[in-house]
């Protein structure tokens, strides 16, 4: 999948991860495409939220137990 920015938050545990997604997809247009890789396996259930509290899309999501990665659209 084309992304048009990558964010790599591996190492912070929440809430950074959400707190850096946002910086980031203030960052970047609307309709546009954001992937987080992250270490944190809570952040499965934490951009699931995410997306349902502020209305962004989350495309994908994907983990192989150490790595997890989110795609979000900005709406």
């Amino acid at each position: 999948m084309d992304v048009d920015r990558e964010l790599d938050v591996r190492g912070l545990n929440c809430p950074m991860p959400i707190l850096k997604t946002k910086k980031a997809l203030a960052e970047v247009g609307s309709g546009q495409l954001l992937r987080v890789i992250a270490t944190d396996p809570g952040s499965l259930r934490d951009f699931q939220a995410f997306a349902r509290q502020t209305g962004h899309e989350l495309v994908e999501q994907s983990h192989d137990n150490v790595e997890f990665v989110h795609v979000l659209r900005k709406k």
